[in-house]
């Protein structure tokens, strides 16, 4: 099924231009990285972690002045998406779920008329948490290398490098984004958390997947078009997958929006953090991945 007919798109014409875009979108994450930072959740910093569904809405500063009641007063507290949703975290450490107990008991005291309910209760003890941090950066970088060599052996190795940078791209990019809308988009907590980790590895599967797909016809096209030159054939083959590109990546986009508006706020970084990596993904394929295979090896030539 082709969803266009024969196109013949110069995408390689203007790959410097997205350089350039390419380079501002990352300097920017870094910048708001570098001023702003990016939370990270309970499950690496450690604490305790509830949510609260409340009956009706409540004054962050009320909830502050119960929980400093039982010496909770430093807690993190903040709305959380719906009206009447709290998030109240703290770094404090007690055995079992004793911090946990203390919050409720406070609020209950504190707010006799006002019903709530516990949608969501997490510990996590500080040496798990940097155990956490320690598996997650490891697992993004194991991911790395295994497609940096099972590219380089499928291709080349310069294909498998502009695979992987095209990878590094999507994090980067998607790292920064979520730091620069977070606190900017009312309801939206971003933040962290194992949920985000395993959204950037989904990442780099389906990024490197489509890339595998592309290089895969240009390497059939540069034995099928010999008198064409790197670039035109690159061309030609970004063409011939731009139907499949559509359908494949349009679908996923399409589930991953639905799910950010509808799948509730438990999701919604999650959603969010595919949502930008499959769009950055899409278009690294292109400007980075491909793009860097043909300068590369353009370069070569003049130099032997």
């Amino acid at each position: 099924m082709r969803f266009l007919k024969k196109t013949n798109i110069d995408f390689l014409g203007v790959r410097r231009r997205w350089y350039i875009v390419s380079s501002s979108l990352i300097i920017a994450g870094f910048i708001s990285l570098f001023i702003k930072g990016i939370g990270l959740g309970i499950d690496f910093k450690g604490g305790t972690e509830l949510v609260f569904s409340f009956s009706r809405s409540i004054e962050i500063a009320d909830l502050r002045v119960a929980l400093g009641k039982v010496g909770l007063e430093k807690s993190e507290i903040k709305s959380y998406g719906t009206e009447g949703y709290v998030l109240i975290r703290t770094t404090e450490q007690a055995e079992g779920m004793v911090i946990g107990d203390k919050m409720k008991q406070a609020l209950q005291q504190a707010f006799p008329d006002l019903k709530f309910e516990v949608l969501k209760e997490d510990k996590i003890g500080p040496k798990i948490g940097e155990e956490l941090r320690r598996g997650a950066v490891y697992a993004i970088i194991a991911s790395f290398i295994a497609i940096l060599a099972y590219v380089a052996m499928r291709f080349q190795f310069i294909y498998g490098l502009g695979a992987v940078l095209a990878l590094f791209h999507d994090v980067l990019v998607t790292l920064g984004f979520l730091s620069i809308l977070d606190g900017w988009v009312p309801g939206l907590n971003l933040e962290i958390t194992q949920e985000v980790i395993a959204a950037f590895l989904t990442i780099v599967g389906v990024s490197v997947n489509d890339t595998v797909v592309i290089f895969d016809r240009i390497r059939e096209n540069k034995k099928i078009y010999r008198s064409l030159s790197l670039s035109e054939v690159m061309n030609r083959s970004l063409n011939d997958t731009l139907s499949r590109t559509i359908i494949t990546n349009g679908t996923i986009l399409a589930v991953l929006i639905v799910l950010l508006f509808f799948g509730g706020e438990v999701n919604r970084a999650f959603a969010l953090t595919l949502v930008i990596g499959e769009i950055t993904g899409t278009y690294s394929t292109i400007y980075v991945a491909s793009a860097l295979v043909l300068d590369v090896t353009e370069r070569k030539k003049k130099t032997s």
